[in-house]
C-alpha cells in the first residue's frame, strides 16, 4: 500500500462522499454457516469501486468493527452479482429482499482478485437461516 494513501494518512475520510448512486446486486449463491474466529482483516480504506457483473461475498458480524479492524465471529450470507458499477462505502445501509440486514463495516481482500469480502455489521445469521434465495435483491444505500 502506498505511503501516500489519503485514507491511511487521514487526509481524506468517508465524509468526502457528498452523494453516490445506490448499488444493487442479485444473489447468485446462498451461503450457510458461521465461524467463531474467522480472522478477517478489514482494509483501512472505507470505499471500494465495483463494476457491473462483478461477484463479491457478503459476510455478517455483530462485532463493532470498522475499516482497519480485525473481524472474528462471522456468518456467511451470500455471493452477490452487481447489476451496475459504482461505489460501496463503509456506513452504507444494506438490504436483502427489502429487509435491512445491517451497515457496511468494511472490506477484506483475502480472496482478491477472485472476489472481495464485504463485511456487514448486523445480526450474524447465514443466508440459509434468513431464508434468502437465488436472485434475491441486495441493495447498498448511502446513509443519510
Amino acid at each position: 500500500m502506498a505511503s501516500n494513501d489519503p485514507y491511511t494518512t487521514k487526509k481524506v475520510t468517508s465524509d468526502a462522499y457528498a452523494d453516490k448512486v445506490p448499488l444493487e446486486g442479485k444473489v447468485v449463491a446462498v451461503l450457510r454457516g458461521t465461524v467463531a474466529n474467522r480472522g478477517l482483516d478489514l482494509i483501512p480504506q472505507p470505499s471500494r469501486a465495483v463494476s457491473k457483473g462483478e461477484v463479491h461475498e457478503v459476510i455478517l458480524t455483530s462485532e463493532p468493527v470498522a475499516p482497519g479492524s480485525r473481524v472474528g465471529a462471522i456468518a456467511y450470507l451470500a455471493f452477490v452479482e452487481f447489476q451496475s458499477g459504482g461505489i460501496l462505502l463503509s456506513g452504507d445501509k444494506v438490504y436483502a429482499g427489502g429487509q435491512e440486514i445491517g451497515e457496511l463495516a468494511g472490506f477484506d481482500m483475502s480472496h482478491f482478485p477472485n472476489h472481495m469480502n464485504i463485511v456487514v455489521r448486523g445480526e450474524p445469521r447465514s443466508g440459509e437461516e434468513r431464508g434468502i434465495s437465488l436472485n434475491t435483491k441486495v441493495s447498498f444505500l448511502m446513509r443519510s
